[in-house]
């Protein structure tokens, strides 16, 4: 099943749960807006390539909305569309006032020089400039784009709007970025794991653990996780997997990991195959790699007691089923990797005041509005008896659904 599919199914058994009206559960599925555009740009060598770009604005009850910026060659308008749903119920779910978007550009940013790039994220501004910004709409940076990318969608856009730090998030820290967003996602999954644990009456000390996924989630939730004492005895990335039933020495694979873009070759652990990386036994299992990697065909297998899901969607419905009667406990994206999110609402907070942070408050806040939404979440379980996801889903369909309604939306 797809990340389209089940999202609109989640989605689907949230509203059954809550008993929302047909008709604004209908109206909540349809995207606010669908912006699609070519973008038509001189390569280096004098020829010209155009390239399609698009916008999916899906919500904006709540407030301003807000969702990454990909390029990749299979941008598709389906998956954007799943992908900026998804970030209305995400920002929902960590109550900042946002509705979700999602955009791209259909190229391969490994065959493109910097200036291309440059030119084609100008020109991709100009054409929805004026569909975007501070109070509408605020792009981040999501596959294959980053704090430079968001430094030229700024530059653009202040051309025509004047110069407007908040339009984007996710800058670098010269142009308005904010302390701590490099780690906000990972630090976001310390924060989720905790709470849970602490429902359970564990702590992150002494757990073992096995990280699927070491790019920018995956390795700072192991150190972050390895820093407040788990044990972190299995990790794989694109290169290949390692463990160490006596725990891997982070910070060392860390460095490792930077030196030689991956963890093959460390010396700290034996190579296994990373196929079998998720059914490794350990407490606490963390994909934070691609979607739809706990299926029906390893469900079975996996030893772990608790999944904490860092990485979007990775794990399919049949599964959950499989995992639910053997008793794991889920802990849902929407409400796991939520840390990013609610650090880019800070920069954007800290932008509109002209007033920047400290590292140390940022991660204080962020604290609080994730141990506050693990709350938030248990409450719903207990009102509607359901599992994690299901909580997550149906506060966020809820705060959306009481937000439309209030506004008017028959009118």
């Amino acid at each position: 099943m797809n990340a389209l599919a089940a999202t609109n199914r989640n989605f689907r058994l949230a509203s059954r749960l809550l008993g929302l009206d047909s008709k604004l559960e209908k109206s909540l599925l349809i995207p606010f807006r669908e912006i699609k555009v070519e973008c038509t740009i001189p390569k280096d060598d004098g020829t010209l390539a155009s390239f399609v770009g698009f916008r999916v604005q899906h919500d904006n009850a709540r407030g301003p909305m807000k969702g990454g910026i990909r390029y990749h060659p299979e941008v598709e308008p389906d998956e954007v569309n799943a992908l900026a749903q998804l970030m209305t119920w995400k920002t929902a779910v960590a109550n900042i006032p946002y509705g979700g978007a999602k955009g791209g550009i259909g190229c391969d940013p490994a065959e493109l020089s910097v200036s291309e790039l440059e030119r084609l994220t100008r020109v991709f501004t100009q054409k929805i400039h004026d569909l975007i910004g501070v109070q509408t709409d605020v792009p981040a940076p999501d596959m294959g784009t980053g704090p430079q990318t968001m430094a030229w969608i700024l530059d653009e856009y202040s051309k025509f709007h004047g110069y407007s730090p908040a339009v984007v998030t996710g800058k670098p820290i010269d142009l308005g970025g904010s302390l701590g967003r490099d780690a906000a996602t990972g630090r976001g999954v310390l924060f989720a794991t905790e709470a849970l644990l602490e429902e359970h009456g564990k702590s992150v000390s002494g757990q073992r653990f096995v990280i699927q996924g070491f790019g920018n989630v995956g390795s700072w939730a192991a150190q972050l996780i390895h820093e407040k004492g788990g044990k972190i005895v299995a990790v794989s990335d694109i290169t290949g997997a390692i463990k160490n039933s006596n725990g891997l020495d982070i910070p060392s694979l860390v460095k490792h990991s930077r030196e030689h873009r991956g963890i093959k070759g460390f010396h700290g652990g034996d190579p296994i195959d990373p196929e079998s990386i998720l059914v490794e036994d350990c407490d606490v299992l963390v994909p934070a790699a691609l979607g739809g990697v706990i299926n029906r065909e390893n469900a079975n297998e996996i030893k772990a007691k608790f999944v904490v899901e860092a990485a979007n969607h990775p794990t399919d419905p049949e599964a959950d089923e499989i995992l639910k009667k053997k008793g794991v406990v889920i802990l849902p994206d929407i409400f796991a990797n939520s840390g990013g999110v609610t650090v880019s609402y800070f920069e954007w907070v800290q932008n509109i005041q002209g007033f920047m942070w400290d590292e140390e408050k940022v991660n204080n806040e962020l604290k609080t509005y994730m141990t506050q939404g693990f709350k938030d979440v248990k409450e719903m379980c207990k009102t509607h008896n359901c599992d994690l996801r299901m909580g997550a889903f149906t506060l966020a369909v809820n705060r959306v659904a009481r937000a439309t309604v209030l506004r008017g939306w028959e009118a």
